[in-house]
């Protein structure tokens, strides 16, 4: 009896079989005739396969292989890693469908990782160490297409933002005449977090200087690929929008103002005048981090204690001050951090701390063991500002007026020119801002927004003369991209 082991669990091979609509969809796409072969080099269950059965499916899971094998006779199904296949195969094939898994790069390693690249690499496509495997399985697939061969494939919303979506389009529009890329706001997957698009391309063998693309609020299955809302431009995608599609769901009159701000000597970026990054990573913030109770309990030194924002959600919607920090004391919070640096005199009273049953627990977590001494928390910084590192309806940003630190879970915001700090921080919560910070972060899932240091150094404020009178077509703006990352539904 085959067996779904924790190695083939879902989550962990990144299984979530398709819709049948969606896969009769794609499959109709990406055949045009019977005696088309067509390859799903991730097949599941064989979803795709039942609607074409002159075709060949890889799948890594026994079980579900088995399945597949069960439900098309007709097809050839391989157990086993598609890449390795890939590599040794001759069979070529006029088409190509499916739903590739989406691994993240943390699970996607080993053996398998280092196949997948180094294909892709021959192939022409180069993906970084941060690359999920649903990006590799593209360039692999596209490699075994004959001359003017298809592809239609379900992949994450992440082609539209993510850096590791951009050689993946690059290596497309270099191989194929036709690239079109399908928004749906609308979930495939109801049970994911993880929103859905679809990606058709057509005539491999041939390349082309532009991007079709088509933003659809629910998807119906078709025979034909929707037409192309708009034609973006591959200059364009690159030189403006930092290789992204998520700004191509606003208005054309938005993008064009957006555009003319970036382009203006007047606007600047966060980055032009300030540095974001993340907050220290204790190891154990449970035994780093002390209540006012427990510091005085264990007799800790008030000069060894540095009060601490630890999250999002712990950041008040104005400035830090010294009454929110006499507030978290009188809530009795953990937000003491024990600030020990290399080479301090470390009194008794800390020392029985640090020999304590929490002490020797956190000292053999992977950072503590890592680092001389295990108990000198690292990035310690006390920064001008803190921003969320992911939110809601919007990005907070708050002056650090007590000069507190923080955790990895927010951002520390360090002022590089005080004086475009003063002339451009005070426009935070203007409409192009928040627009701004929505086009340059990415949905995380769950209706947030998050914001990584590269993104929120991005984030543009703009010369007031190009913005004046447009606040209601800009806030229009924000809670369409708010409901595509589902948090205004």
């Amino acid at each position: 009896m085959v067996r779904n082991t924790p190695e083939y669990s879902q989550k962990r091979s990144g299984a979530y079989f398709t819709p049948a609509d969606v896969a009769a969809s794609l499959v109709a796409w990406a055949c045009r005739k019977p005696g088309d072969r067509m390859l799903d080099p991730s097949c599941g269950d064989g979803e795709f396969l039942i609607h074409h059965p002159n075709s060949v499916g890889i799948e890594q899971n026994p079980l579900s292989a088995h399945r597949a094998i069960a439900r098309v006779p007709g097809a050839l199904v391989h157990e086993g890693d598609f890449f390795a296949w890939a590599c040794d195969t001759s069979e070529r094939f006029e088409a190509a469908a499916g739903n590739p898994p989406f691994i993240r790069y943390q699970t996607f390693k080993g053996d398998m990782r280092r196949r997948a690249l180094a294909l892709c690499q021959q192939l022409g496509a180069s993906f970084s160490g941060l690359a999920s495997s649903w990006a590799p399985f593209l360039v692999a697939t596209a490699g075994l297409l004959k001359r003017g061969g298809r592809m239609a494939f379900v992949v994450p919303a992440e082609i539209g933002h993510a850096p590791y979506a951009a050689p993946l389009l690059e290596y497309l529009v270099s191989s194929f005449s036709t690239v079109k890329v399908v928004a749906v706001r609308e979930k495939l997957f109801p049970g994911l977090s993880e929103d859905c698009w679809l990606l058709f391309v057509d005539g491999h063998g041939g390349k082309t200087d532009v991007i079709e693309f088509t933003a659809l609020d629910r998807f119906v299955g078709a025979a034909e690929p929707p037409p192309a809302d708009i034609r973006i431009d591959v200059g364009e995608w690159r030189q403006v929008w930092n290789c992204r599609l998520r700004p191509f769901l606003l208005p054309a009159s938005v993008r064009a103002q957006y555009a003319e701000a970036a382009a203006s000597g007047e606007s600047r970026r966060l980055s032009d005048f300030a540095q974001v990054g993340i907050g220290y990573v204790s190891g154990d913030n449970d035994f780093f981090h002390l209540r006012p109770s427990e510091a005085k309990r264990w007799k800790i030194p008030a000069a060894l204690l540095q009060p601490s924002l630890r999250n999002g959600r712990a950041m008040p919607a104005g400035p830090i001050t010294s009454d929110t920090v006499t507030a978290w004391k009188k809530r009795d919070d953990k937000v003491l951090l024990l600030r020990l640096r290399r080479g301090d005199d470390i009194p008794l009273a800390v020392t029985l701390y640090l020999d304590s049953s929490a002490g020797r627990e956190a000292r053999q977590g992977y950072k503590c063991r890592n680092r001389t001494p295990w108990y000198a928390v690292p990035d310690v910084h006390k920064p001008e500002y803190f921003m969320s590192y992911m939110s809601g309806r919007a990005a907070n940003l708050v002056r650090n007026s007590a000069a507190v630190t923080c955790t990895n879970s927010v951002h520390g915001v360090r002022v590089r020119d005080a004086g475009l700090a003063a002339k451009f921080l005070p426009r935070w919560s203007s409409p192009f801002v928040r627009l701004s910070c929505e086009i340059e972060g990415h949905a995380l899932g769950g209706g947030m927004l998050k914001l990584e240091p590269r993104e929120a150094g991005r984030i543009l404020f703009p010369d007031l003369a190009l913005v004046g009178a447009r606040d209601d077509e800009l806030n229009e703006a924000v809670t369409r991209l708010q409901r595509w990352r589902h948090y205004a539904d």
